[in-house]
């Protein structure tokens, strides 16, 4: 009996399974209040614009242009100098954000708008860009894990000439008070996590820049703690996949809920959620590019 000739094989390795994706901000939402996850996610109620978030948006775009100049020329003058072409394409990506100011008395505006200029005064108090050249910018960071992507975008990677990552993310408000430190550095392990399994390089540094007051928050993750977050975020995952089968998304009051555009649909203020939907979809566009990526 003869044997079969060998024959090369061409099969290659299948795509992980994904189920949904999980991004940093979604995952906080469903720690914070697993209504407010599910308003978001999986019912994609709309929300209003506000202008402190359009003033982030702002805020980033300027700064994410301010990389593109030739260092030298990387001044606080150039940055007051993008702010105004930065908002006029904000306005043409996001038309939505005109009505912030729709019935507004013009120097509310010219205030609105000189508040942005502070921030950018107070980002030159913390670092020099002319002596920085990020590695990546509004990078997209992905991995999936569990069948789930975890995926976020990360405002600035840094990469040192020994290989040492530091990923920087801009804030627009106040550093927290210790207590709080943790919930913020959230998102910054959860990007690191996305690196290191991506990358197979743990960040040197994760630093959190406050523009509010003009500070720094820092913090050196390590291998171990990663895989304990790792745990954390997939329980979260898991957790979500629970109430997503049940449709059993509960509300959590807490003083959030004063910021909340969604009370009108909130058993915990006498509303009523949407009917639940037979397929739900666990992905959600908040998480697609930032609108000033997506500018001409």
């Amino acid at each position: 009996m003869t044997s079969a000739p060998a024959v090369e094989s061409n099969l290659t390795e299948l795509p992980a399974v994904v189920l949904g994706s999980l991004s940093p901000s979604r995952a906080a939402d469903f720690k914070t209040c697993p209504l407010l996850y599910r308003f978001r996610c999986i019912d994609r109620l709309p929300e209003a614009p506000s202008r402190a978030a359009t003033r982030g948006t702002l805020v980033h775009s300027v700064l994410e242009r301010l990389f593109d100049l030739p260092a030298a020329a990387r001044t606080l003058a150039a940055a007051h100098d993008l702010l105004p072409g930065a908002w006029a394409d904000l306005r043409l990506a996001n038309p939505e954000v005109d009505t912030l100011f729709a019935e507004a008395e013009p120097a509310e505006l010219v205030d609105w708008l000189r508040s942005a200029d502070g921030l950018l005064d107070n980002y030159f108090t913390l670092e020099d860009p002319s002596r920085l050249e990020p590695a990546a910018r509004e990078e997209l960071v992905e991995v999936v894990a569990d069948g789930v992507r975890l995926r976020g975008y990360v405002d600035r990677i840094d990469v040192s000439p020994a290989g040492d990552l530091r990923v920087v993310d801009y804030k627009t408000g106040s550093t927290p008070r210790e207590a709080f430190e943790g919930k913020a550095l959230f998102q910054m392990k959860f990007y690191a996590l996305v690196l290191w399994r991506t990358r197979g390089v743990v960040p040197r540094q994760l630093r959190l820049i406050y523009l509010a007051d003009a500070d720094t928050l820092s913090y050196s993750p390590d291998a171990d703690e990663l895989v304990r977050f790792e745990r954390t975020v997939l329980a979260i995952w898991a957790a979500i996949q629970r109430a997503t089968l049940t449709g059993d998304f509960r509300p959590s009051p807490s003083r959030l809920c004063d910021w909340c555009d969604h009370k009108a649909h909130c058993p915990a203020f006498g509303g009523t959620p949407p009917p639940y939907p037979e397929r739900p979809v666990l992905t959600d566009p908040r998480d697609d590019p930032p609108a000033d990526m997506l500018l001409p």
